[in-house]
């Protein structure tokens, strides 16, 4: 009888909530459900002109590459880059139609992938976020705009002219 007490207690003290150095952990469940809404939040945030909403859900060194080949933002770039669209009420509007979330093992930062409605139709995001001041917060954001496999042909012929000077300047940048 002694044994079977001690178990219990050994299975009730496991069943119970983590603290690690006074913070409480969070299951896998929890912390993707955390994610969703912070994505959903900062989707919103833009979609509403939220300025300030947007940034405090990136990381302070947060990155976000845009669909054209010259957008890679730093943070502070895109935040300049951005304020007029924001100040204007006319930011952009993605909306998750589709979202997949993966953990790390150690539950210290995730990365996703969603599919969006958009102005530009069907795009998608994928991104890595991390706990910054205990809120996960998106690290790095890369927007693509999804592109029928049918219709590759028709759009690299719209672009090729575009890609050849800027693979050039690219080169050349490079070996310099």
């Amino acid at each position: 009888m002694k044994h079977l007490y001690i178990f219990l207690l050994v299975l009730a003290i496991s069943s119970c909530s983590v603290k690690v150095n006074g913070q409480q952990l969070a299951s896998a469940s929890d912390i993707k459900k955390e994610i969703n809404t912070n994505l959903d939040a900062w989707h919103k945030a833009a979609a509403t002109a939220n300025f300030d909403t947007y940034f405090n859900l990136m990381t302070k060194d947060g990155v976000f590459i845009g669909t054209d080949a010259t957008e890679n933002w730093q943070n502070e770039a895109f935040k300049t880059f951005s304020k007029p669209y924001f100040d204007q009420g006319k930011a952009w509007s993605f909306t998750a139609i589709e979202r997949n979330i993966y953990l790390s093992d150690d539950e210290n930062f995730v990365w996703f992938d969603e599919l969006l409605d958009t102005q530009m139709k069907i795009c998608r995001g994928s991104g890595v976020m991390k706990l910054e001041d205990n809120t996960w917060k998106i690290a790095h954001y890369v927007l693509s705009i999804a592109i029928p496999n049918e219709n590759v042909k028709e759009v690299i012929a719209i672009k090729k002219d575009w890609d050849n000077v800027y693979t050039k300047k690219l080169l050349e940048k490079a070996t310099n």
